[in-house]
């Protein structure tokens, strides 16, 4: 039997129709084989992170459990990003669908094109706020909880809206 491993996934859109691509790339990533999609944080709003001018992004997070190694994983948010038209535009810029890794299990990678976890995680509200609906009291790379971490957060606009249904 192949191993299964617990990751988490960040998704966000602020192009079109958001919940829909949200909905669109969970369901994606669901029927992958290799793939389970176990839990989804509610919806958020956020603001945009980076300086560009845009506007608000919806977020979710996404514990999975797979098969896949993390740089399947990665092809397979890539895949997902490109069925949905993202455009790999400006550095944090506006898109229809960002699907980040943000752990994945205990593994820590560093390559050019893929670090696990994700290097910025802790310092974004918009990752934080919902990965602590799904997992508050998950230890961080830090050695803080999702928690506590998100407790020294200022300044970064995230509302909750509501599921993602």
């Amino acid at each position: 039997m192949t191993e299964t491993i617990e990751a988490y996934l960040s998704l966000g859109s602020n192009l079109g129709d958001r919940r829909r691509n949200l909905k669109e790339a969970l369901r994606m990533i669901g029927e992958t084989d290799c793939v389970s999609v176990e839990k989804i944080s509610p919806l958020y709003e956020t603001g945009a992170v980076g300086g560009v001018e845009q506007g608000d992004f919806y977020n979710v997070v996404a514990r999975i459990e797979t098969s896949l190694s993390p740089r399947e994983l990665l092809h397979l948010a890539h895949r997902v990003e490109k069925r949905l038209d993202r455009v790999h535009g400006e550095r944090w810029g506006p898109r229809t669908i960002d699907v980040d890794i943000l752990l994945y299990g205990e593994a820590s990678i560093d390559e050019k094109d893929l670090v696990v976890p994700h290097p910025e995680m802790e310092n974004r509200a918009f990752v934080l706020a919902p990965l602590g609906d799904i997992a508050p009291l998950l230890m961080l790379p830090s050695g803080r909880t999702v928690s506590e971490r998100l407790a020294g957060i200022e300044g970064q606009t995230v509302k909750i809206i509501g599921s993602l249904d």
